[in-house]
């Protein structure tokens, strides 16, 4: 039946993470321990969760859990990618990009939840 790498939703969401993890380089070293370690904790966590899940799918609760931890994380990410704009790390066009793609992976996760 495929392998969880084969989703749309996880390929979409390993790339999110990963373009968050190379924008975050730039940050200041001062938000080592809270924004960077926020942002990319999240953002991986949105990946995590559907590999996880995709392995439970036979369990329906367990893979809508699943689902919906990934969710949670993703929107936890778009909060942080907003404090980062705000706080002048990241420009609008990189934020309105990244909650873009964040965004349609939430659409996917919802679709895959109902």
């Amino acid at each position: 039946m495929g392998d969880f790498k084969d989703l749309k939703v996880y390929q979409k969401s390993y790339r999110l993470a990963m373009e968050i993890f190379l924008l975050t380089k730039s940050f200041p070293g001062e938000e080592k321990y809270a924004l960077i370690s926020q942002l990319r904790r999240s953002s991986r966590s949105v990946s995590r969760s559907i590999a996880e899940g995709y392995r439970k799918r036979q369990y329906p609760n367990h893979f809508i859990s699943k689902m919906s931890d990934a969710d949670m994380e993703n929107s936890e990410t778009q909060v942080s990618l907003d404090f980062a704009y705000s706080c002048g790390y990241i420009s609008e066009e990189e934020n309105d990009k990244l909650q873009s793609i964040s965004e349609e992976v939430g659409k996917m996760l919802y679709h895959m939840m109902t």
